[in-house]
């Protein structure tokens, strides 16, 4: 418990000292995949879908800034039982590598939408990796490629593990 007021507290105090924040909302055509293990006996087709995202830019310096996002995502695979919906929480730091390009890398924390009991489970772990290019000051597009880290199967039903990867091509506003 001391661990976790520690590391609240630090996180508040960096935010805290930001340079800047800035607000933006952004959406992105997904193409979406999942990989069984073993593989799957069938095939397995990739999910083209939607997100949609509202994020915080949080400026810690003038190269680097935390991104918190708030997204709603379609994928899994193209066959209606092999589809989830999820809300997720990438938490990204992102480097700015010139003037209008930055990179950055991080976790994602992943809520399943879909229905009750549909063999799927309910929370999910990711990595997400992405670049972005501002179009103007405030318009831009981006990439991102997220790989998921945990068996998005319930693991009471089936013992074939499968987990997400999912390319994103996005386009968004910062205000």
């Amino acid at each position: 418990m001391k661990k976790l007021l520690l590391i609240l507290f630090i996180s508040a105090t960096a935010l805290s000292f930001s340079q800047e924040i800035k607000y933006g909302i952004r959406g992105s055509l997904n193409v979406s995949n999942l990989d069984f293990d073993p593989d799957a006996n069938f095939e397995n087709k990739h999910r083209n879908g939607f997100a949609f995202a509202g994020f915080v830019d949080f400026g810690l310096s003038e190269t680097v800034a935390l991104r918190t996002e708030l997204q709603w995502s379609a994928e899994g695979g193209k066959e209606q039982e092999l589809r989830a919906d999820y809300i997720q929480l990438p938490i990204m730091l992102r480097l700015n590598v010139s003037e209008r390009l930055s990179l950055g890398a991080g976790p994602q924390l992943n809520l399943k939408t879909w229905k009750d009991n549909d063999g799927f489970s309910t929370f999910t772990f990711s990595g997400v990796l992405g670049a972005e290019y501002m179009i103007t000051s405030d318009l831009f597009i981006d990439v991102r490629y997220s790989y998921g880290f945990s068996n998005i199967l319930d693991k009471d039903l089936t013992d074939v593990e499968a987990k997400n990867h999912v390319m994103q091509f996005g386009f968004g506003i910062k205000i």
